[in-house]
């Protein structure tokens, strides 16, 4: 890496550059020069960390400095008045550089990670998973966007989120250091960073997306397991609430006819639970839960109150109950859509 205070580090002559300003460094550049070095285009760019214009003028690429935003000259700065770019889809979070970089060498990025043709369906989800639950917050941060009214006070304080780790990699304010050093770490915060980012693609790719898969397809099937299309069964657990309401609005299933009841064998023993879907992802309240008669109630107490053998429990709250049989748990299903 170079910087204005080191011209003794020279590039190769028909190496491109990336550009991004020196001194304190933030989650945004060291995740957009990440990203960059996964593009085909400048994965082996030297970087140089300066606020030299006529430095800045040499470099392929300029991230974060430079008061420029053109995609046509590759200069992809957030700080200039008027800059109000957003990445579109439904959100409306102003960029930071990082953002930028994102929304346009993302999908490549993606491709890449997974040896996928950009064109794949999978590659667009994905893409806007991870600037949902990953980038989104990075660019909020950087741009000073709260994530709730100023008027209300935080019960406590979150300084363990990534961007605040990265900050926390910058020389202490008292602490002598010169420019190599400083360099130095803007690689460790970088690479932090870029793993993080790394990982939560691995993650949705290998582990999200396919439960999305088995979400979907048990939506297309649940009037195979009941006419009524209220309860869909799965032949293995996997995450699916989040899906499930994306999925809804996706397909806009009506809501007469949206599902009351998951049921799926237990993660670690050899029975089955049935699970109420609630109102929204993040809501303790059930569109229907399991009927009052039978909740705090257990075992063979259980299967002579509602007369289905096998029962194991149902919750004193009503949102989940346990069976020891598919069958088991497809009657409850039946009995309580109906009481």
């Amino acid at each position: 890496m170079s910087t204005e205070e080191h011209p003794s580090k020279k590039m190769k002559m028909d190496e491109k550059v990336i550009g991004t300003h020196n001194g304190t460094f933030h989650c945004d550049e060291a995740l957009a020069v990440f990203l960059l070095k996964r593009t085909k285009a400048y994965a082996e760019a030297g970087l140089k960390r300066t606020r030299d214009p006529a430095v800045l003028n040499t470099c392929d690429i300029v991230v974060d400095v430079g008061g420029v935003y053109d995609e046509k000259t590759q200069r992809f700065d957030h700080h200039q008045r008027g800059f109000e770019e957003v990445f579109g889809h439904g959100f409306t979070t102003k960029l930071s550089s990082a953002g930028l970089v994102y929304k346009h060498f993302g999908r490549e990025i993606i491709a890449n990670r997974l040896n996928a043709s950009p064109e794949d369906a999978k590659i667009e989800t994905l893409w806007l998973k991870l600037y949902k639950e990953f980038i989104e917050a990075i660019d909020a941060i950087d741009n000073g966007i709260s994530q709730y009214p100023s008027d209300l006070k935080p019960r406590y304080r979150v300084r363990t989120d990534v961007s605040s780790r990265v900050g926390f990699l910058n020389p202490r304010w008292n602490e002598s250091v010169d420019a190599q050093t400083v360099d130095a770490k803007f690689l460790q915060a970088s690479a932090l960073v870029g793993t993080e980012f790394l990982d939560r693609l691995d993650y949705y790719a290998n582990a999200w997306l396919p439960a999305r898969d088995l979400v979907l397809a048990g939506l297309n099937k649940r009037k195979e397991v009941d006419p009524s299309g209220r309860i869909i069964l799965f032949e293995q657990f996997a995450p699916w609430k989040e899906h499930l309401f994306e999925l809804e609005e996706n397909l806009a299933i009506p809501d007469a006819e949206k599902p009351i009841y998951v049921l799926y064998p237990d993660e670690t023993a050899s029975n089955w639970r049935i699970q109420a879907v609630p109102i929204d992802p993040e809501s303790f309240e059930s569109r229907k839960a399991l009927p009052e008669q039978w909740r705090g109630v257990r075992d063979d107490a259980l299967s002579q109150l509602s007369g289905v053998e096998g029962c194991i429990f149902v919750h004193a709250s009503g949102f989940i109950g346990g069976n020891k049989t598919k069958e088991g748990v497809l009657r409850m299903a039946n009995l309580a859509l109906n009481m």
